[in-house]
């Protein structure tokens, strides 16, 4: 999720060791890892039941870039042994995973608007896997770099192959997660993250001298995938939900079809521009919310008027998630900052994507090599979000031109629709209703029951 990044624009422009052995850790990698146990985390309630650990794995010596990372394993009671790893990556590009997928979204706990204390996520997909939430790239959160222009040059190729370094010397530090199955996920402008540092494995592991990472497939939600589709897409979306005037629709189509979303021409920032004015002071992340403001009278007003909306939905986490991170408690408790950065933690970058160099106009050539060889790909869309919306995710695929397995069809949660789902050979897409940009935020329940229909490598249940 990656609200600050993408506030009015549509997408992210804003936006050899075998996995079959037994691994025995060394005595240096066994204290590495206890090193980054965490004992308990401030305002934590109470014995949780599950290992957590966190801590920094340098991906570039030479440039000093140092990337944080927060495993959370699943409880002792589910067996964590036997659940495979799960990594998770938010986009913005330059925003934090561990404010959006941790702390609001699919992690454990979430925090109080105290920004002093937790309480557990009763629909946590650590109940289902271990989650590896990773701060990338280098600037973003914790994660830190001794380079100060690698902040000005991010882009996606060294996020892609900085993450693959992490992935290597995390699996050393953690060796008995080397033969477990192992999976990407993530949303918003990690649809390019995700394929990428999926195929970056993937053609890492036919290398002979490459440690092989046991990868299975990735899940994408309301994915940044192709500039032109999502363009469409996006527009059309805010057109038929009236939120923009016939003219400028027409207008957003004549002047930025066929251009990068990442760095747009000035004729389509002033279109762009123009539709912000006229969708006014909504949330476009959940266009049927309002946007933060008074708590206590957004929560009543949910409560009364949007039936559907999960309770539990608060639309300022992010701004707890600023208080309690930065409290010099917690960051040792997570032994994170260890360097002294010279500025507060935030949830998304000042700099990073601000400055963001390569982004591919699409991911489309990735999904087709991946889907060639067989892995297990999702894609997810909450049906609320007007900034990559379900129209722009159906456009995307809809140009892979795959054959339909099981065609669209609704998916129940207990008798009443969760959303709709159609199977292609190759990929299976999903929609949430009622969900925006961040599903599992606003509807956990089912965000839960669509991770462990992934998991299982089962369709949505009819």
């Amino acid at each position: 999720m990656d609200r600050s990044r993408l506030h009015f624009l549509p997408l992210s422009v804003l936006l050899c060791l075998s996995h079959l052995s037994v691994f025995a850790p060394s005595a240096s990698t066994s204290q590495e890892r206890e090193r980054d146990r965490i004992e308990e985390l401030p305002g934590q309630p109470g014995n949780v039941g599950f290992a957590q650990y966190s801590g920094y794995v340098t991906v570039n010596q030479q440039a000093g870039r140092a990337l944080f990372y927060w495993l959370v394993e699943s409880p002792a009671s589910r067996r964590p042994e036997s659940r495979p790893l799960v990594l998770w990556l938010n986009g913005g590009p330059g925003c934090s995973s561990v404010a959006y997928g941790a702390a609001e979204e699919i992690g454990p706990f979430r925090i109080r608007p105290d920004g002093k204390t937790l309480y557990l996520n009763p629909y946590a997909w650590n109940k289902l896997a271990n989650l590896l939430f990773l701060e990338s790239p280098a600037g973003v959160g914790f994660s830190y770099t001794n380079t100060t222009s690698d902040l000005y040059t991010a882009g996606d190729q060294r996020t892609a192959e900085d993450a693959y370094a992490f992935l290597v010397n995390w699996f050393e530090r953690f060796p008995e997660y080397k033969h477990r199955d192992f999976y990407i996920a993530g949303e918003s402008y990690a649809g390019h993250y995700v394929p990428q540092l999926s195929q970056l494995v993937y053609e890492k592991n036919k290398g002979i001298q490459n440690p092989i990472i046991n990868f299975k497939g990735f899940l994408v939600g309301n994915a940044v995938t192709d500039d032109n589709h999502d363009f469409i897409g996006t527009f059309e979306y805010w057109w038929t939900h009236g939120l923009i005037s016939d003219s400028t629709y027409h207008a957003l189509r004549a002047a930025c079809l066929y251009g990068s979303s990442q760095h747009p021409s000035a004729d389509c920032m002033k279109a762009l521009e123009v539709a912000s004015v006229e969708q006014g002071n909504i949330d476009p992340y959940s266009i049927f919310t309002r946007p933060c403001s008074n708590t206590s009278l957004l929560r009543h007003h949910l409560r009364g008027h949007y039936p559907w909306m999960s309770r539990a939905y608060d639309p300022c986490t992010e701004r707890y998630s600023e208080v309690y991170f930065n409290k010099p408690e917690v960051q040792r408790a997570l032994h994170a900052n260890v360097t002294g950065i010279p500025y507060a933690w935030k949830t998304c970058s000042d700099i990073v994507g601000n400055y963001w160099a390569d982004s591919p106009l699409s991911m489309l050539p990735i999904y087709q090599e991946l889907i060639a060889v067989g892995l297990r790909i999702w894609v997810y869309s909450g049906d609320t979000d007007a900034v990559v919306p379900v129209t722009a995710s159906r456009y995307s695929i809809d140009a892979l031109k795959l054959a339909t397995v099981i065609n669209w069809y609704p998916w129940t949660d207990n008798g009443k629709v969760g959303g709709w789902s159609q199977v292609y050979k190759g990929l299976t897409f999903v929609t949430v209703t009622g969900a925006g940009h961040e599903v599992p935020l606003h509807r956990p329940r089912q965000a839960f029951i669509l991770f462990r229909s992934f998991l299982e490598s089962k369709p949505m249940t009819r």
